[in-house]
Formats: C-alpha cells, structure tokens, sequence
C-alpha cells in the first residue's frame, strides 16, 4: 500500500511539473538586470524550462505581474553546508531534499552540497546521498542540487578552523576517484590545501576529470599558491579565512590568489568573518567578474541561538554567530544568500555588480556559465523577484514558482 500511494504521488507530482514546465509563462513588467545590463521594464517569456523570449506586450498561458519588482538571475551557493538542522556530510537524501524546498525563500535556485571532513566512509556515504537527492529532485521541489563540494579532508591541521584535523590527510586521487563514484559524477569542487605532500599531481589530475579545485584551510606560501594555480586550481576558498596571513615580503595565499586574474574569489560577506573594509579590498583587488558570494552556512542556519553539530563537533551559535565549542573558532555561519547580496550594496557594491556575485560568477566558477546565471535567451528559467528592500518575493526553477512570499 505505501508503495502504491508513494509511486500515485511521484505521478501526480511528475504531471504536474511536467504541465508546468510545458505551459508558457511570462513574467511581466518588472525591472531585468541581466545581471551585465538593466534593460529597464520588460516580459520575459518561458517555454520548457527555458527563457524563449525578451521583449515587450509578451502572452502565454500564464502570467506573473512583476511591475515594481526586479529581476534577477536565481542565486547559487556553491559552498553551503547544511540549514534547518540538516549537515550534508551527515544527512539523508530526503533531508537534503527538504533542505532544496527552503533555500528558495532565499532566492537560492541552485547549490552544491558541501562536506567537512570526515571518516573515509562517511565522505563516501556523503557522496551518495548527495548524488540520490540531486537524481530525485525535479523543478517542483526548489532549488537545485547541482553537485558535491568536498570541504576537506586534503587540509592542513594547522588551519583546521571548526573542523576535525584528525579527519586530515594528504591528497589521494584514488580516494578522490572513490568520491567521484558515489557522487555519480557529481563530484563538482574539492579543496586543497597546496602544501600537502602529492597536492599538485592532485590537483592536476582532479583538473583534468573536470573537478575545481579549490585552495583553502592553507598555510601556503605565496610560491607554493602559484604552483596550485599553475597546476589548474582555480578558486579561493573563502577568502583569508584559515589561510596564511600576509606579510610584506611573503604575501601569502590569499594575496597570490587575489593576484590572480583566472581565480574566483570566494567571500563571506557578513561582515564577522571578513572586516568591510576587507571586504572592499577584495572586491577592488579582484573586481566584480570574479568575486563569489558564498554564505558557508551550517546546519544551524534558519534557527535559534543554541546548541548544535557540525561533522560531529559542537558548536554554539549565539546572536547568529557560529562558533566551535572547543575552541571558539568561527564555525561556518548563518548567513544566507539574499542577505548576502543586500549587505553587499550596503558595502557601496552596485545592485548589478552584487547579484553577478550572487548567480553569473558561481555558476561559471563550476562550468555552468553557459547554462545558468544570466537572463539570456536559451538559459534556464532560473529567476528571483526582488522588492526594492531587496527582499525575495518570488524564486522560479526551471519555469516553474518555486516560492511566493507573503
């Protein structure tokens, strides 16, 4: 009986989506920043998941009134660890399914599912839940899961920020290909600390199997950051946090990083992990095509102060603040994406320039540019309305509204 209501349910919702994403929808009126350009008050029409149209005086089956309203690509979180009491390393692939359902209040249309380290197996088990939640999930269900983000365990002990150093180990590309398998080829990102013995051979192998690579929990020198990046490593793991500090006559990762016009920029903008005017040096350093906005969030995000987990440490969270029990360490934060893109043009960064931050620059960090990320004809409908608080008032997937808000 349980599998017959279960298989009437996967139909029921199989043929709604399947109406949805058919029936044309046209959003009309509101304010389209691409986001290169503010093409000023326009419709947009969506067929088959996808943007068909861009114009004026637009019809279709259904329509949204957007007068008043922005428009704007979805957002993607491409380093996110759990929210609403869920920790990817440790959860279910309905519980990472639930999580979906959420993020879209946020504006969030698409994320990679980050791990801590963790136990061999635990990373392995990870990998497959991630992979069985991203092949259930469909435009009904929120925001997308886009892939697996490995947050360690090739990290170095001495920058282990809230995570558990004795889960640390040297870059193995057996276990990385291990991953990969669970993963179903879902495996997007690692992070790499560039010092650890085998980590360039690592790094270009991972490279060359379509993995980003990641450099992050580091005490690299400035010369051992240039060799990750010669190698093929291509994005900052949440800029200058655990990372070696600058000096003048030994810059450091995070300043090699910044130097570097092929790496993406990953920024926590809540203005605890990162001072603002740190936050303006990188975004001056690194300008808007390559910053990244990124919350790191933890399973504590979206409630109370309190007690929690993070990979099977304690943390405490108080006034919003994440911290690791032991040590006191930020542990990850309760930032969420919608937030972040508001405190960014409270820094003075241009509307425009915050939301390519939030959607075009992640979506290109991880080999989706071409798919998501910009309002452009032939993308996916992937869009969130924002009022002129920037607050979310609706988030569609795929053509279909994922989320109104009250």
């Amino acid at each position: 009986m349980l599998k017959r209501d279960y298989l009437r349910s996967f139909l029921a919702i199989s043929f709604f989506n399947y109406i949805a994403v058919s029936m044309k929808l046209v959003i009309k009126g509101g304010r389209v920043l691409t986001p290169f350009a503010d093409i000023g008050s326009k419709d947009i029409a969506i067929e088959s998941g996808r943007i068909q149209q861009i114009g004026e005086n637009l019809t279709g089956d259904k329509t949204i009134d957007a007068t008043g309203l922005i428009v704007a690509p979805g957002f993607i979180d491409t380093h996110f660890h759990g929210y609403g009491g869920v920790d990817f390393t440790t959860a279910s692939s309905s519980d990472i399914l639930k999580v979906s359902g959420l993020l879209v209040k946020h504006g969030v249309t698409g994320f990679l599912a980050s791990t801590v380290a963790a136990p061999h197996n635990q990373l392995i088990k990870a990998c497959n839940e991630i992979a069985q939640a991203a092949h259930a999930w469909n435009e009904g269900r929120g925001a997308r899961i886009l892939g697996v983000h490995l947050e360690g365990p090739y990290l170095n002990p001495k920058m282990r920020g809230a995570m558990n150093p004795g889960h640390f180990k040297n870059p193995s590309l057996q276990e990385l290909l291990e991953f990969q398998e669970e993963a179903r080829g879902l495996l997007k990102q690692v992070t790499v600390a560039p010092e650890l013995p085998g980590a360039y051979e690592f790094i270009r192998e991972a490279v060359k199997r379509g993995i980003v690579v990641s450099l992050g929990h580091s005490d690299a020198t400035y010369a051992e950051a240039m060799n990750a990046v010669l190698a093929g490593a291509s994005k900052a793991n949440h800029i200058f946090n655990q990372m070696r500090g600058f000096h003048h006559r030994e810059p450091g990762l995070a300043m090699a990083l910044l130097d570097q016009e092929n790496v993406y920029i990953e920024m926590i903008s809540d203005f605890i992990h990162l001072h603002p005017t740190t936050m303006r040096l990188v975004v001056k350093t690194a300008g808007p095509r390559r910053v990244i906005l990124i919350t790191d969030a933890v399973a504590a995000t979206g409630l109370p102060d309190g007690e929690y987990t993070l990979g099977g440490l304690k943390i405490i969270v108080k006034n919003g603040v994440s911290h690791l029990a032991e040590t006191g360490a930020l542990a990850g934060s309760t930032l969420t994406l919608d937030k972040a893109v508001s405190n960014m043009v409270k820094l003075g960064v241009s509307i425009q320039d915050a939301l390519r931050m939030a959607s075009t620059n992640p979506a290109q960090s991880i080999g989706l540019g071409g798919e998501f990320g910009v309002i452009a004809l032939g993308y996916n409908a992937d869009l969130v309305l924002l009022n002129d608080k920037l607050r979310v008032e609706k988030t569609i997937v795929g053509g279909v509204e994922a989320y109104q808000g009250d």
